[in-house]
């Protein structure tokens, strides 16, 4: 039954790498920074706040990046949570330049991505990052050179787990082939996207975590009026909830990570975990996100 006051571990919990038990409610920080996800956030305090009540309503996985601020973001998250509570697991990521607000560059090159994941050790003020992902394979730097530099980062013990993020399955085959254990695969998706279904459902079968990014497609799902509006209302929930319970239905791999810089909208995402949607509910959204178009604004980085 939906609880309107239920935390993440309403969500359930899995296994991330082997070794990491997460909640199915994660959160994405990259929401607290400044415009065009540049400079600090308008509210610094509100901000750790945010941070510091996910942790309190079960969150024990957060999603964060180098390219956040740039390296803003992961400062916040140590102001707010160092020394971090136990089983707490937080994910960040490397394969970015940033020169301005919304302004994003491929940039993998084996001597920047070690020279980032270095950096970030540092901001977070860990030993170990415990999830470390290539937020882009570089088309300018040979593939095998980029797979190398995260193999080596593990083999040396600075990272424990790696993933990939906005990858087709061909990629992902091949990242697998050249010996690295993929841990996650971080792609857009959500009831409308669906251009990573393959992506999903490959995942799904080799029992890789899956990070949608961007999972509320708020912009059109919360339109007055439609079946979708109408299905929320039925049930008593909000439309950002149900897109987040449809996501929680879709595959046991899924790890939805909604951001918000809002207390209330943090609450509200996290109560999600309670929804249970029937099989009969889960067909009907489903169906009903494939009709809609998929039009929205949001930062090529993320």
């Amino acid at each position: 039954m939906f609880s309107p006051h239920a935390g993440a571990e309403a969500s359930g919990t899995f296994v991330l790498g082997g070794d990491l038990a997460v909640h199915r409610l994660g959160y994405g920080a990259m929401r607290l920074t400044g415009p065009g996800i540049w400079g600090p956030p308008a509210d610094p305090d509100g901000a750790r706040a945010v941070l510091r009540r996910a942790v309190e309503l079960g969150v024990n996985f957060i999603d964060t990046a180098d390219s956040y601020g740039p390296n803003l973001n992961e400062e916040l998250i140590a102001e707010a949570l160092y020394p971090y509570p136990a089983q707490l697991v937080i994910g960040t990521k490397a394969g970015f330049l940033r020169t301005g607000p919304s302004q994003w560059h491929h940039f993998a090159r084996p001597d920047y991505l070690r020279q980032q994941a270095e950096t970030s050790l540092r901001r977070l003020k860990t030993d170990v990052i415990d999830l470390w992902q290539l937020h882009r394979i570089d088309p300018d730097v040979p593939e095998e050179a980029q797979f190398a530099t995260l193999k080596a980062l593990q083999e040396e013990g600075k990272i424990r787990h790696l993933g990939l993020s906005e990858v087709d399955v061909p990629t992902l085959e091949r990242a697998l082939a050249f010996g690295l254990d993929i841990a996650t695969v971080q792609n857009r998706y959500n009831l409308v996207v669906r251009d990573s279904e393959p992506v999903l459902d490959r995942c799904t079968e080799l029992g890789i975590v899956f990070i949608p990014w961007f999972p509320i497609a708020q912009g059109i799902l919360a339109e007055p009026g439609t079946k979708f509006s109408d299905t929320a209302r039925e049930l008593e929930v909000t439309t950002a909830q149900l897109s987040l319970a449809w996501l929680l239905h879709r595959s046991p791999v899924i790890l939805p990570i909604p951001g918000t810089s809002s207390l209330e909208h943090l609450e509200e995402n996290l109560a999600a975990g309670s929804i249970r949607l029937t099989d009969e509910q889960f067909t009907e959204l489903d169906e009903l996100g494939k009709t809609l178009a998929p039009e929205f604004d949001v930062p090529a980085g993320a």
